[in-house]
C-alpha cells in the first residue's frame, strides 16, 4: 500500500547525525556532541524532586487538554517576571514540546495549501511541519549582511502566515524591539497570520529577547521547558494564542494530543521557581560562547554572526568545498566531533554552512575544538 503524499517529507538533518555519532560510541569512539540543542545538564532540582514526590503520592493521569492550571498560571507569572506582560493564564496553552504547539498553531491557522513564509536559514521542523499539513512553506532568505535577521524587505507578498524565531536557530541572531515591531506591523497591514518562535528566551548574552506580545496582543507565541529550562526530554511546552482562537485550539489538543505528560507538566511548574539554577546555566553557556568567538577565527573560521542568544554558531565554511553534509561527516570521522551540516537550515545554501553548538559543558566544547582545529590543520596539509 502507497504512503500518503504528505509523508514524503524531509529528513531531520541532526538527527541523522546523531544516529551516526551513537553509532560510532556504540564502536568505542569517543565523541564530541556539538550537532544538537540539547542541554547537557538534567532537569532542575526543584523540577526532579518535584516528580518524584508526585510519582509517590499522584496516579499522574490525564489533565485537561490545555495543561495543569497551575501550571498555566505559573507561565503567565514568568511573563510578567520577564516581560511585564500582564497575561490571563486562560491563553496559554501546555503542549507536548513546541512541536505540539507547531502542529496546534498550523493546523488551527492554514488551511491546506496556505503558503506560510519561514526563514533561511530556519528550523527545518516548521518546513517539515507544514508540508505534512498539506501546506506550502515559503523560503524567506535571510543575508549576511543583516546576520541573517529577517527584514520586511525579505517577507514575499501573498503569504497566509509568517513564522519568526528570535533567537534564532540556527544563527542565534535576535530581533530587536525595531526590527520585530516592523515585520508584525506589515504582516497586520496584510492580513497574515504572525508565529513566533521563543524557545530560546531567557538565553541570551546581552540585552534580553523581545517578546512579540509586548508589540502585538494578536501574535501567536510558541515557547518551551527544552532549553533555558534544561528539559528537552521531558516534551513540555506552550503557546498563547488570542482569546478568540483558544475554544479551536482546545478542540484540536483534545483530539490530538488528549494532554500534555502530566509528570513533565509537574517538573516544569516546579523549574519556574529555579532561578538561580537556570541563571547559573545561562551563564555557564555565556562562558562557552566566548570561547567559541575566541577560538572559530584562530582557526580559519571567520564568517559567521556573533550569536545574542541561544547556543548555536552558524558558519560559513565554503572555502572547505560546497558539500556541507560531505564535511560534516568527514569531521565526524576524522575528528570525533558531530556537526550539523547547513543543509539542515537552508535546502537553498546550506551547502556551504555547518552549524556548531555550545548546549554542553565548557570542558566538552573545547575538546571538541582542539579536535576541529587539528582536522582543519591536518585537511590544509593534505590539499
Amino acid at each position: 500500500m502507497p504512503t500518503a503524499s504528505r509523508a514524503e517529507i524531509d529528513a531531520f538533518i541532526v538527527m541523522d547525525v546523531m544516529e551516526a555519532a551513537s553509532r560510532a560510541e556504540a564502536a568505542g569512539r569517543h565523541i564530541i556532541h556539538m550537532e544538537v540543542g540539547q542541554p547537557s545538564t538534567p532537569a532542575p532540582p526543584a523540577a526532579r524532586a518535584a516528580v518524584a514526590q508526585a510519582l509517590e503520592s499522584q496516579s499522574l493521569g490525564y489533565t485537561v487538554a490545555l495543561g495543569l492550571p497551575a501550571l498555566r498560571e505559573g507561565i503567565a507569572a514568568l511573563y510578567r517576571r520577564w516581560y511585564g506582560i500582564e497575561l490571563d493564564p486562560a491563553r496559554v496553552v501546555v503542549t507536548a514540546g513546541s512541536s505540539g504547539a507547531f502542529v496546534l498553531a498550523f493546523t488551527a491557522l492554514f488551511d491546506a495549501g496556505a503558503r506560510v513564509g519561514v526563514t533561511e536559514p530556519g528550523y527545518p521542523s516548521y518546513r517539515q511541519i507544514l508540508k505534512a499539513l498539506d501546506c506550502v512553506p515559503v523560503g524567506m532568505p535571510t543575508r549576511d549582511a543583516a546576520r541573517h535577521v529577517l527584514e520586511p524587505v525579505d517577507v514575499p507578498a501573498g503569504l497566509d502566515g509568517i513564522m519568526v524565531a528570535s533567537p534564532a536557530n540556527p544563527t542565534g541572531t535576535m530581533l530587536d524591539r525595531d526590527q520585530l515591531g516592523a515585520l508584525i506591523a506589515q504582516a497586520r497591514a496584510a492580513g497574515t497570520a504572525f508565529i513566533s518562535d521563543e524557545i530560546y528566551h531567557g538565553l541570551h548574552y546581552g540585552d534580553r529577547a523581545v517578546c512579540a506580545l509586548e508589540i502585538d496582543d494578536d501574535a501567536w507565541v510558541i515557547n518551551s521547558f527544552s532549553k533555558y529550562f534544561s528539559m528537552t526530554g521531558w516534551r513540555v511546552g506552550w503557546m498563547v494564542v488570542p482569546e478568540r482562537d483558544l475554544r479551536t485550539v482546545e478542540r484540536l489538543a483534545q483530539n490530538l494530543f488528549i494532554c500534555p505528560p502530566h509528570a513533565s507538566q509537574v517538573a516544569a511548574l516546579a523549574a519556574l521557581s529555579d532561578i538561580e539554577e537556570l541563571e547559573r546555566l545561562r551563564e555557564g553557556y555565556a562562558a562557552t560562547r566566548a570561547l567559541l568567538l575566541e577560538r572559530l577565527p584562530r582557526m580559519g573560521l571567520t564568517r559567521f554572526a556573533s550569536p545574542d542568544g541561544a547556543f548555536y554558531v552558524y558558519v560559513d565554511t565554503a572555502h572547505l568545498g560546497d558539500d556541507s553534509r560531505a564535511l560534516a561527516a568527514e569531521i565526524l570521522d576524522r575528528a570525533g566531533v558531530a556537526v550539523t551540516p547547513g543543509l539542515d537550515f537552508d535546502p537553498a545554501r546550506g551547502h556551504r554552512t555547518i552549524r556548531l553548538s555550545y548546549a554542553r559543558d565548557r570542558a566538552h566544547v573545547a575538546e571538541g575544538l582542539d579536535r576541529l582545529e587539528a582536522f582543519l590543520k591536518a585537511r590544509d596539509a593534505r590539499a
